[in-house]
C-alpha cells in the first residue's frame, strides 16, 4: 500500500505561524509522525507541501496509477481551491482531508471545504493526530 499525504500553503510554517491556532511543533516533526506512522503499519509514502496550488494539482495528477490513498491538507486552498477538487475527482483515488485547527469554529470565509467533497472522511481540530488517523482510516478503508 502506498499513500500520498499532501500539505498546503503555509503549513512549512508550522511552529512559527499562529501556534495558538496551529501548535509550536515544527514542519519536521508533523513529516516524523506521518513516517513513523506509515514505517509501524507497513505503509509505503511520500510527503509533500507546497505553497503552490499547480504543484498540488500535478502532484494529485501524478498518484493516478502510483498511490493508492491521499491524505491532504489543502490549508487556506481548501476555501478557495476548485483545480484542487477537480483534481481529486478526476483521478478518484480515496482521499482524507485533515485540518489541524478545528476550521468550523473559524472564521466565515473557512466554511467551505471544496476539496472536502472528494474525500471520504475528514479530520480536523486533532492537531497532528488527524494525519495518524487519515493514515490509519484510509489503511483500513482501502484493506476492505
Amino acid at each position: 500500500m502506498k499513500l500520498l499525504v499532501l500539505n498546503g500553503p503555509n503549513l512549512n510554517m508550522l511552529g512559527l505561524r499562529e501556534p495558538d491556532i496551529y501548535g509550536r511543533q515544527d514542519y519536521a516533526a508533523l513529516e516524523k509522525l506521518i513516517y513513523d506512522t506509515c514505517a509501524a503499519e507497513g505503509i509505503k509514502v511520500e510527503v509533500f507541501q507546497s505553497n503552490h496550488e499547480g504543484a498540488l494539482v500535478d502532484k494529485i495528477q501524478g498518484a493516478y496509477g502510483n498511490t493508492d490513498g491521499i491524505v491532504i491538507n489543502p490549508a487556506a486552498y481548501t476555501h478557495t481551491s476548485i483545480a484542487i477538487l477537480d483534481a481529486l475527482k478526476a483521478v478518484a483515488i480515496p482521499a482524507v482531508e485533515v485540518h489541524i485547527s478545528d476550521v468550523k469554529s473559524r472564521e466565515d470565509f473557512r466554511q467551505i471545504s471544496y476539496a472536502g467533497k472528494a474525500c471520504v472522511k475528514t479530520y480536523m481540530g486533532l492537531g497532528f493526530e488527524g494525519y495518524r488517523r487519515a493514515i490509519l482510516f484510509l489503511k483500513e478503508y482501502l484493506g476492505k
